[in-house]
């Protein structure tokens, strides 16, 4: 009997090993591939062909090149610097940048470090962004002529971070915010909550614990069937901004809350000051 009982012990001591050893494997596949997860580069550098005269190539950090894309306004017009998501690249914002400058407004889209034309170099993650991100916002501030209280940040999903970090340097005069999330590891504890995503997460970009901090007006949009970044987190940064006005889309998903035209126009309107205390 007491051989079986030995023999039982040692099978589940054997069982319980394996376990904490494919657990403790996944951890480590989960730390060192997070970042493809947090950053899934699309393919290819496209160049904005159309509008080359609008590409602005700055000297960055340690020889590095920052990519930014500029299409003005009016004199004295506000300039939206906006900051796109994690799977899209600057030629893709052209389209919106079009569309700002119609309302009369400037434009003004940064690169990430690793994506796009800024490839090649060092990897994407949160602080190389942000040191992107000042590189850009410093050259539209003292070359272009752009004042700080005329400049509007605007970040859509990943760039919702970037943007709220900028904010807590001083920078804009009002924050857009589409689709944003708290922090990314609130999205890893969401996607594997069997895994310490706390303990894990390389580039947290944690807008939640900045946001009490930003006394900007801020206006956040999100959609109720958002796949990627839960509506809830976009409802719960609006109670946690000082000053924030929630729109939130009833059955609009991750990346197409900005098609409506009259949320466009609600983006504009909030760009140029406008109703900036409304209420949802």
């Amino acid at each position: 009997m007491n051989r079986v009982l030995g023999l039982a012990r040692r099978v589940v001591l054997r069982i319980l090993v394996s376990l904490v050893f494919v657990y403790v494997s996944l951890c480590v596949l989960v730390f060192l591939n997070q970042r493809h997860l947090v950053f899934p580069v699309p393919p290819g550098a496209r160049e904005p062909k159309l509008f080359q005269s609008a590409l602005l190539r700055l000297p960055g950090p340690e020889g590095s090149t920052v990519y930014a894309f500029h299409m003005p306004g009016p004199p004295g017009a506000p300039t939206v610097v906006h900051f796109h998501g994690n799977g899209e690249q600057l030629s893709d914002e052209i389209w919106l940048g079009q569309r700002y400058q119609e309302a009369g407004l400037g434009f003004y889209a940064v690169e990430y470090p690793g994506y796009g034309l800024a490839k090649g170099g060092e990897g994407p993650s949160e602080k190389g962004i942000y040191a992107a991100a000042q590189v850009a916002l410093d050259y539209l501030h003292t070359q272009m002529g752009v004042k700080p209280e005329d400049t509007v940040l605007e970040g859509q999903s990943l760039g919702s971070g970037v943007a709220v970090e900028m904010a807590t340097r001083g920078q804009g005069a009002r924050l857009i915010l589409i689709t944003p999330y708290t922090s990314i590891v609130d999205i890893g504890a969401r996607l594997f909550p069997w895994l310490p995503a706390r303990w894990l997460v390389r580039d947290p970009f944690d807008t939640a614990s900045k946001a009490a901090g930003v006394s900007l007006p801020v206006l956040i949009i999100h959609g109720t069937k958002d796949e990627v970044v839960p509506v809830d987190m976009g409802e719960r940064l609006g109670t946690i901004f000082p000053n924030a006005t929630t729109l939130i889309l009833p059955g609009k998903h991750h990346n197409n809350v900005t098609d409506p035209a009259d949320v466009r126009e609600r983006m504009f309107q909030f760009a140029r000051g406008d109703g900036t205390r409304q209420a949802n």
